[in-house]
């Protein structure tokens, strides 16, 4: 069982910290999710995943199931998920994942903060060959028999386990699989009464890039200004 080293995570999630970020991104998460599949997260994988993510940064009960009602309502927003593929400078690649009701506006978006920072925003495919499309749940470890769940995940689509770390630099226990497998192995996990602190879908660099300091936090400081917008969802790139 290898160390999975994970791309910069202190620094790209704390940015996810923000409260308000998250429950805006996981709203619509469950809006796709409910439109996909229905309000019923027993017969909903992708519901039931999208509300451990939402216990994961501690959502109120009552604002997810809000949010599960509004997303059955007539008057409901239609998101659709989109992905944009450029550079960020110094030949980092990104893909930008946006979930949005206006793809004229977010398009805009995303191309003027290409532009003013040194970036190039490219097109379908030109930078998603060097990302791996994968399931990735995240376990807190005590108690856990690593060596045992890792073979008897095997059978349910693992790819790879390891050791990583939290927000709070608390020990992790990471998971990740083929997104093909994830309902596979999401169900591996129920029928081992395992609950995963998250469960996310996930763009994993295979070419990484590597930088001087003062040219990483560059790259850095622009995948913030991505993350700032509404719509970004989340930004994965190739800087280790």
């Amino acid at each position: 069982m290898g160390r999975i080293f994970e791309t910069r995570k202190h620094v790209m999630f704390a940015r996810w910290n923000r409260m308000a970020k998250q429950f805006t991104r996981i709203g619509k998460d469950i809006s796709i999710a409910v439109r996909s599949g229905g309000p019923d997260p027993d017969n909903n994988p992708a519901l039931r995943r999208v509300i451990q993510n939402a216990r994961a940064v501690n959502m109120p009960k009552d604002k997810v199931e809000s949010a599960i009602k509004r997303a059955t309502s007539k008057d409901v927003t239609n998101y659709e998920e989109v992905i944009y593929e450029g550079y960020a400078p110094h030949g980092v690649a990104v893909l930008v994942q946006t979930a949005t009701d206006n793809p004229t506006r977010t398009v805009g978006n995303i191309r003027n903060v290409f532009n003013k920072n040194g970036g190039n925003l490219g097109t379908s495919g030109s930078v998603g060959f060097m990302f791996r499309r994968m399931g990735v749940f995240r376990l807190d470890p005590a108690g856990i028999d690593q060596d045992d769940l890792e073979l008897y995940l095997i059978d349910h689509g693992l790819d790879e386990m390891g050791e990583g770390r939290g927000d709070k630099d608390e020990p992790q226990l990471v998971i990740r699989c083929s997104f093909a497998d994830f309902g596979q192995l999401q169900k591996g996990l129920e029928d081992r009464k395992l609950s995963p602190l998250s469960a996310e879908q996930e763009y994993i660099c295979t070419t990484p890039t590597e930088l001087p300091e003062d040219q990483a936090r560059e790259v850095l400081e622009f995948i913030d200004k991505l993350e700032q917008d509404e719509d970004v969802q989340k930004v994965f790139h190739t800087l280790v």
